[in-house]
C-alpha cells in the first residue's frame, strides 16, 4: 500500500496529495478535510486515497448524477465548484454554476462551498475556433505535415513553425484551400519563445500547441472546441491536458504529466526548458476529456533531461528520467 503523500489522485491521477485544512458548507453542515490534491483541488479524508479505480468512476458518476452530495461526513471526497468543473469534463460534461455564489467561488477559488452545478452535455456547447500549432525541426517536417490532415474535421487550422536558423522565411500554403501554413523560425535554445512566436501566428481566438511527438485524437480535437467556448463563459484563459508519455509503446510513471497547451491566443509562455502560460492558476483548469500522446524512444529518453539541463541549469528536471523510464504504475 502506498505511502498516503505518493498515493495517485482518485480524480486526476496526479501523485500530488497534501495536507489541507480546508473545509465545505452545504446548507448548515460544514465538513473538514484531511488532505486535497494539490493539482485538481479534490479533498480527501485518509481512507478515501486508496480507493479502487472502478469505485472511484462510480462514484464520480453519482456525484455528476447530484447523488450523494459529497458534503457529508462518511462521504469519500468532496469538491467546490472549481473542481466539479474538472469532474464534469471526465464525463464530458460541462458544469455551469448552479447561482450566483457558484458564479463567484468558480472565478475566486478555492472556494468554501460544496459545488452545486448545472451540467449540460459538453457536446452541446457551440464549438469555439480553435487552430492547431504544431513546432517541429526541419527533419520532422515532413512527417508532421503529412500528419496535420488528421486535425481537419474540427481544427480552424493548422500552423507549422519549423526550427530553422536565419531570418524567419516568407510562410507558405500547404494544399489549395490554406488550411495548413507553414512558418519558419529560429528556436535558439529557447523553448518559450518558439512558443510565443507560435502563439503570435494564431488567426483563431484559441490555440492548440503540440510538438513533433505528440498527437491527440479526433474525439478530444472535438471536445478542445467546446472546452475553449467553456472557458470563454468562464473568463478562464488556459487549460489543461494530461499527458501520456508512451516510451517504446509503453506508458510511462510520469503521468499524468499535465501540460496547459490550449490557451487564448493572448497567452505568452516563460521558461527556456519545461515553458509554461504566463497566467494565473485561477484562470486556468485541467480537462480530463483526454490525453495527448507523447510518443518518446528509450535512447531519447536517456538525453531528453540532461540536455535540458544544459539548456537550463537547474530546470531540466532531472528527476523526470527515472519516472520516464519506469512503467505506469496506479497505487
Amino acid at each position: 500500500m502506498p505511502d498516503v503523500l505518493t498515493a495517485r489522485c482518485p480524480l486526476c491521477r496526479a501523485r500530488g496529495i497534501a495536507p489541507t485544512s480546508r473545509t465545505l458548507q452545504s446548507g448548515n453542515v460544514v465538513r473538514a478535510f484531511s488532505y486535497v490534491c494539490s493539482h485538481c483541488g479534490l479533498l480527501l479524508d485518509e481512507p478515501a486515497i486508496m480507493l479502487d479505480p472502478t469505485q472511484s468512476d462510480t462514484l464520480f458518476r453519482d456525484l455528476c448524477a447530484r447523488k450523494p452530495t459529497m458534503s457529508h461526513p462518511g462521504d469519500p471526497f468532496g469538491c467546490d465548484i472549481y473542481t466539479m468543473r474538472t469532474i464534469a469534463t471526465r464525463f464530458a460534461l460541462a458544469a455551469m454554476p448552479a447561482n450566483t455564489m457558484q458564479a463567484h467561488e468558480l472565478c475566486y477559488p478555492h472556494g468554501t462551498f460544496s459545488a452545486e452545478a448545472h451540467l449540460k452535455p459538453l457536446p452541446t456547447l457551440l464549438p469555439t475556433p480553435v487552430s492547431v500549432g504544431i513546432m517541429c525541426s526541419e527533419r520532422e517536417a515532413s512527417a508532421v505535415l503529412a500528419m496535420a490532415a488528421l486535425y481537419r474535421s474540427w481544427a480552424d487550422a493548422v500552423i507549422v513553425l519549423i526550427d530553422r536558423a536565419g531570418e524567419p522565411s516568407v510562410p507558405r500554403q500547404e494544399g489549395d484551400d490554406g488550411f495548413v501554413s507553414v512558418f519558419s523560425h529560429p528556436l535558439d535554445g529557447h523553448f518559450a519563445n518558439q512558443r510565443n512566436a507560435l502563439q503570435a501566428l494564431c488567426g483563431a481566438p484559441w490555440m492548440f500547441q503540440l510538438d513533433a511527438d505528440e498527437d491527440i485524437s479526433p474525439e478530444l480535437g472535438e471536445s478542445l472546441t467546446r472546452l475553449a467556448t467553456l472557458a470563454d463563459r468562464q473568463g478562464a484563459a488556459s487549460i489543461g491536458l494530461p499527458r501520456q508519455n508512451l516510451v517504446d509503446g509503453r506508458l510511462s510513471d510520469l503521468y499524468p504529466d499535465v501540460q496547459y497547451r490550449l490557451n487564448r491566443r493572448e497567452v505568452v509562455y516563460e521558461g527556456i526548458v519545461h515553458e509554461r502560460p504566463v497566467r494565473s492558476w485561477q484562470t486556468s483548469f485541467i480537462a480530463l476529456s483526454g490525453a495527448i500522446r507523447h510518443h518518446l524512444t528509450a535512447e531519447h529518453v536517456a538525453r531528453r533531461s540532461k540536455g535540458y539541463e544544459q539548456l537550463q541549469p537547474g530546470g531540466g528536471r532531472l528527476f523526470e528520467e527515472d519516472a520516464l523510464q519506469r512503467p505506469f504504475s496506479a497505487v
